[in-house]
C-alpha cells in the first residue's frame, strides 16, 4: 500500500514543481488523486452490513464507521475551515466526535467509548463523506496558485492519512470479524493466493558501509522520516525470505511458549498473563492449527510467512532458532536495494503470500 501510495505522491509534487504543468492540470492531478483514494474506502466497505460498522472489539480497534468520519473530518477541519470562504460545518460536533489525537485541534471522544456512539448513523456518515468531498470539489474548482500552494501539501498529507486509515479499516474488521464464532469473509481475493514451492532459507552478506538513512527529500514523507543523514552499518547477513508458518510451527512445537529462557522478562510476563501460545488468530483444531483471515477460517499454509506475532514472539524465535532480529538500519539498506513487487492492495488477498 505504502509504496505505491508514494509513487504517487511523486507524480502530484513532480507535477506542481514542473513549469509544463498549469494550475489548471496541478488541480486535476490532485483531484484525480483525492477521489481515487477517497472511493478506494468506499470500496473496501462493499459487503459489509451496517452492523459491522459500528463494533469496537477492543480498545485499540476503531469501528468502520468511525474510520470514515475521521478521515473525512480531517479535510474539513484543515482544508474547508480554514481556506473555503463562508463554510460552516453542518453539525459543529463532529469536531469533537471524530478528532483522534490532534490536540491542537480541539477536544476529542475517548478512544476506547468509540464502539458507543450509535449516532450519526452510517448512512449519515456516509452522507457528510459526500458532501465534504463536494466541498473540496468547489474550493479547488476556482482556486488561484497562490491559494493552491498552501492547499495542496495538507490535500496531499490528507489522501495519504486516508490510505493509513484503509490499513487500519482492514486490520479492524479482522479483529471485529475474528471475535464471532461464525467467521465472517470480509473479501474473496481477486488473485489466486495458492502455496507455492519456498526457496531454503539463506543468509546474504552485507559489507560494512556507511549509508543514507531516511527520506531522501522526493516525493511525500511524513515527519518522523527524516531528515535524511548518513549511518555506519557494521558488516551483517539478512535471511533471504521470512521466517514461514510452518518454521514458527517448530518453535511452537518444541514447546517455544512454555521455555522462559527464549523470552525477554516483559515478553514471558505477556507470555503468562494474556496466556500465549501462538499467534494471533491461530486456533488448533483436531491436531492441526488453523487461522481465521479475511478471506474466511482456514487450515494454516506453513509456506506463508508468519504474521500476527509480537515483537516478543519475533524475539523468542529468534532466540530458539539462534539467529537475531534485523536493526533498523540493517533492514533500511537491504530493502533499499530490493525492486518494488510483490502483494499489494489491488489484489485484495489482504494476507501475505508465500
Amino acid at each position: 500500500m505504502s509504496l505505491a501510495s508514494t509513487e504517487a505522491a511523486t507524480e502530484i509534487i513532480a507535477a506542481k514543481r514542473s513549469d509544463s504543468y498549469t494550475s489548471t492540470a496541478r488541480v486535476e492531478r490532485l483531484l484525480a488523486r483525492f477521489h481515487q483514494i477517497r472511493n478506494f474506502t468506499n470500496v473496501l466497505c462493499l459487503g459489509l452490513e451496517p452492523e459491522d460498522y459500528v463494533v469496537q472489539s477492543m480498545p485499540d480497534v476503531s469501528p468502520t464507521k468511525w474510520h470514515l468520519a475521521h478521515t473525512t473530518w480531517f479535510f474539513e477541519t484543515f482544508i474547508l475551515k480554514k481556506f473555503l470562504p463562508g463554510y460552516r460545518a453542518e453539525v459543529p460536533e463532529y469536531a469533537y466526535l471524530f478528532n483522534s489525537y490532534y490536540n491542537a485541534a480541539g477536544d476529542m471522544h475517548r478512544r476506547d467509548l468509540r464502539g458507543l456512539i450509535s449516532r450519526p448513523t452510517v448512512k449519515e456518515a456516509q452522507r457528510y463523506r459526500a458532501s465534504i468531498d463536494s466541498h473540496i470539489d468547489a474550493l479547488l474548482s476556482n482556486i488561484d496558485e497562490k491559494l493552491l500552494d498552501q492547499v495542496e501539501p495538507i490535500l496531499v498529507l490528507g489522501i495519504h492519512h486516508e490510505q493509513q486509515h484503509q490499513e487500519l479499516l482492514t486490520t479492524d474488521i479482522k479483529h471485529v470479524f475474528a471475535q464471532n464464532p461464525l467467521y465472517p469473509v470480509f473479501r474473496k481475493p481477486k488473485i489466486s493466493a495458492e502455496s507455492s514451492a519456498i526457496p531454503p532459507q539463506r543468509f546474504i552478506e552485507f559489507e560494512q558501509a556507511t549509508v543514507a538513512i531516511g527520506h531522501d527529500g522526493r516525493g511525500f514523507a511524513y515527519d518522523n522520516e527524516g531528515p535524511r543523514h548518513q549511518a555506519l552499518v557494521p558488516a551483517f547477513s539478512l535471511a533471504s525470505r521470512p521466517v514461514t508458518n510452518g518454521e514458527y510451527i517448530a518453535f511452537i512445537e518444541d514447546n517455544g511458549y512454555t521455555r522462559s529462557e527464549f523470552w525477554l522478562s516483559l515478553g514471558w510476563m505477556a507470555v503468562n498473563e494474556q496466556r500465549w501460545q501462538a499467534p494471533l488468530y491461530w486456533t488448533k483444531r483436531d491436531g492441526a492449527w488453523w487461522n481465521f483471515t479475511l478471506s474466511g477460517f482456514r487450515p494454516v499454509n506453513k509456506s506463508e510467512p508468519v504474521t500476527h506475532v509480537s515483537y516478543f514472539e519475533a524475539d523468542a524465535y529468534a532466540n530458539w532458532a539462534r539467529v537475531r532480529l534485523p536493526i533498523e538500519f540493517e533492514w533500511e539498506r537491504a530493502a533499499s536495494e530490493c525492486p518494488i513487487e510483490g502483494n499489494f492492495v489491488e489484489g485484495e488477498i489482504f494476507h501475505p503470500r508465500p
